[in-house]
C-alpha cells in the first residue's frame, strides 16, 4: 500500500494559500455544508487563507457561522477566528452566534470555556458586550486557572469598549482579587489587565499596597518569563515610601538580572534604576546613607547589560538603544566597560552606529587615547556611512574633552592626509565645529584645509569650508581668491552653500573692503536678482540694505561674537530622560520619544462602538484615525534641508523686517491679495484636517495646530497659532521643512503675524508649499512612503527654535483634472498587477458615508472623481462605486468602494502603480469617509 502524502493529509496547511480559481466561492459553500468533518475543516481553512491574503469572503458569513455548532475544538477555533475578523461588518449576523458563545462558556472542557470568553472579548460589537458579562463573571471565578487568566485579559478588552459597564459589574475589584490568586500566571495576567486599564483610563487602578506588593514579589519567582515582565513593569511604576523599602524590593528583583530572557533583564534594570533615585542617588552614587548599596548596585548592573551585547544583532540593537539612555542617566554604571562597545568587523551597520554613540558618551580623559586609536581604525573601513560617523565621532570627542582636543585634531589631520574624498569632507565639517567650540586656538590648521579645497563636492562640506574662510578671512592671504573659485558655480550650488557664500563674501568685504568690493557686488546681484530661493534673496536684500545705510551696524551684525557651541553628548532634557528611563524595554526606549509622541489612543464612548483596544495600536496608526504628534529635538535634519535649513536656524539674532511681504498672512495684506479665491469662486474649499502638533511647554508658550489643504491648485500648510502663555506677542516666524517623501518646501520662509498675537489670542496663517526635487526623500524599495512632514519654526522675536511633525494629507496633492475616462480607467485597472492592490474595511461610518451620491459629492470637493457605479450581482443591497484621483506630481490612484444597504461600513480596494504611496491614498479615502 502506498504511503499517504502528508501534505495532502493536512501535514502542511500551506496548500490552502495557493491561487484560488474563479467560482470557488460556490464550491466552498458546498464544502462548508458537507457532513464530512475533514472536508468541513479544510473548507474553513481555505476561507481563513483567503481572508488572510486580503480576499473578501464575507459572503460566506452565514455558511461559516453554521459550522460553529461542533464539538471539534480545531473547527471551533477556525470559525471563531473568522467571526472576530468579520464581526464589525456583519454585527447583526454575529448575534446569531451568541447562544453558542454562552453555551461554550459552560462547557466541561476548560479550553473551550476560555476560547468562548476570549472570542467574545475580541468581537468588538456593542451588542455582544451585554451577553459577555455573565460568562466573563463566571470565568473570572472559574476553578481552572487557564480560564481565569484568559478572563483577566478579556476584562481589559471589555473596558476599552464599555468602561462604565466594567465599573458597574465590579470587574476591576475582581481583578484585584486575582492578584491574590494561587496561580502565578493568573496573577501576571491580572496585573497586565489592570496596567492596560490604567493606561486607557489615565488613572491608577493598580493601587499597589504593602500586601499587594508582597504578593507580586512572591509571584515573581514562580510565573512565566512574560508574566515576570508584567509584574516588573508594574513594580517600576510603584514609588516606595522610603529608601529601606526600595532596597528591599531591589534585593528581591536583582536575581532577575541573571534571567535568560532579555526582556526580563531589561525590566529588572528599569525597576532598579527607578528605585535608585529613591535611595538617594540622583546621577552618580557616592553620597547619602545608602552610598555603599548604590555602589554595589552599580557594579551589579554592568554585567547583565554587557551580556546582552553577545546576543543576536537585533537584540543587541534594542539593548544598545536602552543602554544609551542608561548611560545618560548614570554614566558610572558602564564607565569602565567602554571596550565592550568597540565595533566588531561583522557587526551590522545599525549596531555599529549605536555603539559609536555610546562610545562618545563614555569617552573620558582616561580612555581618550584608546578611543582615538579605535576611531582612527574605523575611518579606514569600507562602509562610507560608518567612516563618516567615525570621523564625526572624533570631532565630537574634541568638543566634549577640552584637554584632548589637540590630540583629536591631530588624528583628523592625519585622516585628511589620506586624501580619501568622504573622509576629508567629513573632517572639514567637524573641524568647523571645533573652531566654534574653541575660537582662536587651532586656526593654524586652516592652511591644510585650504590645500584640500578641490576634494570638496558635498554641500555641507563646502558650506563648512566657506564658513571657515569667511570667519577667518583676515588670517588667509588669498581668502578672496578662494571664495571666487566657489562663486564661479554659484547658480548651480545647493541653497545651503549659496547662503554661506553670501555671508562669507560680506564678511570678507567688511574685513577687506578695498579688494573685495567688486566681488560682494557680484554676489549681491546673484542673490537678489538671479536666484529663485526666497531665503537667499531676502538675506541678500538685508545685507545690501545694511551695507548701503550703515556699514558699522553691518559689522556689528555680521562680525559680532558668536556663542560658543556646547557639548551635546547628553542631549536629552532631564525630565524627558526620566520619562524614557521609566519606559525602558518598551518602544519608547528605542525611539527615544515618550509614548504619547507616537501612539494616540482614540477615546470613544460606548455609543460609538469603539474598535481600538488592546493590541490594536498598529491598526489605529495605519488607518490614520488621529494625527500623530512628534516633538523631538533630533527630528529635523538642519544640515540637509533643501531650502537653506542649515542657516535658517543660525541667523545670529537677525530680525526680519516687519514690513516684509508675505504670502502666508492670516488676516489680509499680501496673503489675501495673491492667495485668496475671488468672490466669484464656484464652490468653497473643504476645511483642512487640523491637529495639535506642538504643545506650549515645548515652544515658549505657543500652541500650534497644523493641517494641509489645496487652494486654487496650490498646496498649503495651514497653521493655527495660539499664544497660550507667552508674554512676548508672536509677530514674526521663520519656517523650514525637512526633506520629505513629497518633495515639499515653503515658497516663502517668513510668516508675518499682522497684527501680532498677544497672550490669549490666536491667528491663522497659510504657508504656500512648492514641489522641489532637492527636497525629495527616496522611498526604500518595498516600503510605504512616510506621511511625516518634519517642520522647524523659529520665533524671530525670542530666538526660540522648536520642531514638530505632522502627517501629510495626500488629498491636498490631488489634481483637479484627476477624472479618468471610463475606458482608460478600465484599461488601467486591468493592467495593474494584483500585488499592487490594497484592501481595507472602514467601519463605524456616519450614515451619510454609506450613500454613494453623498460620498461622491464629498469626494469631488477633494478632487476624487466618481467614474462608475453598479450593483453587485446576486448580492441584494450591495453596490460598488469606482473612483479615480491623480496627484499634481503625476501619480494615479484608482479605488473600488463596496457599500451594503443598512450596514455602516465600506470595503476599500485601491490600485496604483505607485504602491509606495498607496497606503497614504487609502488612508485619505478612509479618513474622508469617516469625516462628518
Amino acid at each position: 500500500m502506498a504511503p499517504k502524502d502528508s501534505s495532502a493529509a493536512g501535514g502542511s496547511d500551506s496548500r490552502f494559500f495557493t491561487t484560488q480559481k474563479k467560482g470557488e466561492m460556490h464550491e466552498l459553500r458546498l464544502e462548508l455544508h458537507s457532513t464530512d468533518r475533514t472536508t468541513k475543516v479544510d473548507a474553513v481553512k481555505k476561507v481563513i487563507a483567503s481572508m488572510t491574503v486580503g480576499k473578501d469572503v464575507s459572503g460566506l458569513f452565514t455558511d461559516v457561522l453554521n459550522c460553529v455548532q461542533t464539538g471539534n475544538i480545531e473547527l471551533k477555533k477556525l470559525v471563531y477566528l473568522y467571526l472576530i475578523n468579520y464581526a464589525k461588518t456583519q454585527p447583526e449576523l454575529t448575534l446569531l452566534a451568541v447562544n453558542t458563545f454562552v453555551k461554550d462558556a459552560n462547557d466541561p472542557n476548560p479550553l473551550i470555556r476560555a476560547l468562548a470568553v476570549r472570542t467574545m472579548g475580541c468581537i468588538r460589537v456593542d451588542r455582544i458586550t451585554e451577553y459577555l458579562c455573565e460568562p466573563l463573571s463566571r470565568a473570572l471565578r472559574d476553578e481552572d486557572p487557564y480560564v481565569r487568566k484568559t478572563a483577566a485579559v478579556c476584562v481589559a478588552k471589555l473596558y476599552d469598549i464599555a468602561p462604565d459597564l466594567v465599573q458597574e459589574r465590579g470587574f476591576i475589584e475582581t481583578l484585584h482579587d486575582l492578584i491574590s490568586d494561587s496561580n502565578p500566571s493568573v496573577v501576571a495576567n491580572g496585573v497586565a489587565a489592570l496596567s492596560e486599564i490604567s493606561e486607557t483610563s489615565g488613572r491608577d487602578v493598580m493601587k499597589i499596597t504593602a500586601s499587594v506588593l508582597q504578593k507580586l514579589l512572591a509571584a515573581l519567582n514562580e510565573c512565566t518569563e512574560w508574566g515576570q515582565v508584567f509584574i516588573l513593569d508594574s513594580l517600576a511604576k510603584y514609588t516606595p515610601a522610603e529608601a529601606r523599602e526600595a532596597e528591599g524590593i531591589i534585593e528581591r528583583v536583582t536575581p532577575r538580572l541573571q534571567h535568560a530572557n532579555s526582556a526580563v533583564v531589561m525590566s529588572a534594570v528599569k525597576v532598579i534604576l527607578s528605585y535608585m533615585d529613591v535611595m538617594g542617588g540622583n546621577a552618580t552614587p557616592g553620597g547619602g546613607a545608602h552610598a555603599e548599596s548604590l555602589r554595589a548596585l552599580t557594579r551589579k548592573l554592568a554585567p547583565p547589560l554587557v551580556t546582552l551585547l553577545n546576543s543576536e544583532p537585533e537584540i543587541q540593537y534594542v539593548a544598545l538603544r536602552n543602554i544609551n539612555l542608561i548611560v545618560q542617566k548614570r554614566p558610572s554604571i558602564l564607565e569602565n566597560e567602554i571596550k565592550v562597545f568597540f565595533c566588531k568587523y561583522n557587526d551590522p551597520i545599525y549596531v555599529k552606529m549605536e555603539k559609536l554613540e555610546i562610545i562618545i558618551k563614555l569617552v573620558s580623559e582616561r580612555n581618550i587615547d584608546q578611543v582615538l586609536l579605535e576611531l582612527k581604525e574605523y575611518a579606514t573601513e569600507v562602509d562610507v556611512d560608518f567612516v563618516r560617523k567615525s570621523v564625526s565621532a572624533i570631532g565630537r570627542c574634541a568638543v566634549k574633552l577640552e584637554r584632548a582636543a589637540e590630540r583629536c585634531i591631530g588624528v583628523l589631520l592625519e585622516l585628511i592626509q589620506t586624501k580619501v574624498n568622504y573622509v576629508v569632507q567629513e573632517s572639514v565639517i567637524v573641524i568647523k565645529d571645533i573652531f566654534r567650540r574653541y575660537p582662536n586656538r587651532y586656526e593654524s590648521i586652516i592652511a591644510t584645509l585650504c590645500d584640500n579645497l578641490d576634494t570638496l563636492d558635498e554641500p555641507q562640506a563646502k558650506a563648512s569650508m566657506i564658513w571657515i574662510i569667511g570667519e577667518y578671512a583676515e588670517r588667509i592671504d588669498n581668502a578672496d581668491e578662494l571664495l571666487d573659485t566657489f562663486l564661479e558655480t554659484f547658480e548651480e550650488e545647493d541653497p545651503a552653500v549659496q547662503l554661506q557664500l553670501l555671508t562669507a563674501t560680506v564678511k570678507c568685504f567688511l574685513k577687506n573692503p578695498e579688494e573685495t568690493q567688486d566681488m560682494v557686488q557680484r554676489v549681491l546681484d546673484l542673490a537678489t536678482e538671479e536666484s529663485d530661493n526666497p531665503d537667499l534673496r531676502d538675506r541678500g536684500f538685508i545685507y545690501w540694505r545694511l551695507l548701503s545705510t550703515d556699514p558699522e551696524a553691518a559689522k556689528l551684525v555680521v562680525l559680532g561674537d558668536k556663542p560658543v557651541i556646547e557639548d551635546d553628548t547628553f542631549r536629552l532634557e532631564p525630565n524627558l530622560l526620566n520619562v524614557l528611563v521609566g519606559q525602558i524595554a518598551t518602544l519608547s526606549s528605542i525611539y527615544h520619544k515618550p509614548p504619547e509622541a507616537f501612539v494616540v489612543r482614540a477615546k470613544r464612548s460606548p455609543a460609538e462602538g469603539g474598535d481600538l483596544g488592546v493590541g490594536d495600536v498598529g491598526e489605529e496608526i495605519e488607518e490614520g484615525d488621529e494625527e500623530e504628534e512628534y516633538e523631538d529635538e533630533n527630528d529635523v535634519d538642519q544640515g540637509s534641508s533643501g531650502g537653506g535649513g542649515m542657516d535658517l536656524l543660525d541667523m545670529g539674532g537677525l530680525a526680519v523686517d516687519d514690513n516684509a511681504p508675505s504670502v502666508n498672512s492670516g488676516g489680509g495684506g499680501m496673503g489675501d491679495l495673491f492667495g485668496a479665491p475671488s468672490p466669484a469662486a464656484s464652490a468653497p474649499e473643504p476645511e483642512p484636517r487640523m491637529s495639535k502638533v506642538c504643545a506650549p511647554e515645548k515652544s515658549g508658550g505657543i500652541e500650534l495646530w497644523a493641517g494641509f489643504s489645496q487652494v486654487g491648485g496650490t498646496v498649503k500648510l495651514e497653521l493655527d497659532v495660539r499664544n497660550i502663555s507667552s508674554n512676548v506677542p508672536v509677530s514674526n516666524l521663520a519656517i523650514q521643512l525637512n526633506k520629505n517623501a513629497f518633495g515639499l518646501s515653503p515658497a516663502n520662509q517668513q510668516v508675518v503675524c499682522n497684527p501680532p498675537i498677544a497672550m490669549g489670542g490666536s491667528g491663522k496663517h497659510s504657508v504656500e508649499l512648492a514641489s522641489n526635487s532637492n527636497m525629495m526623500v527616496a522611498v526604500p524599495a518595498g516600503q510605504p512612503a512616510s506621511p511625516q512632514i518634519q517642520v522647524a519654526i523659529k520665533n524671530m522675536t525670542t530666538g526660540l527654535v522648536f520642531y514638530f511633525a505632522a502627517n501629510f494629507a495626500l488629498e491636498a496633492l490631488f489634481s483637479a483634472d484627476g477624472a479618468l475616462e471610463r475606458a482608460a480607467f478600465i484599461e488601467s485597472w486591468k493592467s495593474i498587477d494584483d500585488k499592487k492592490e490594497l484592501y481595507g474595511t472602514v467601519s463605524d461610518l456616519p450614515p451619510a458615508a454609506t450613500d454613494i451620491d453623498q460620498v461622491a459629492a464629498k469626494f469631488k470637493m477633494h478632487r476624487i472623481f466618481l467614474i462608475a457605479r453598479r450593483p453587485v450581482p446576486n448580492a441584494e443591497g450591495q453596490e460598488v462605486a469606482y473612483f479615480s484621483m491623480c496627484t499634481t506630481t503625476g501619480m494615479v490612484f484608482m479605488a473600488e468602494l463596496t457599500f451594503k444597504k443598512g450596514v455602516n461600513a465600506a470595503k476599500v480596494c485601491l490600485k496604483t502603480e505607485n504602491i509606495a504611496f498607496g497606503v497614504q491614498a487609502k488612508v485619505a479615502l478612509e479618513t474622508l469617509l469617516r469625516s462628518q
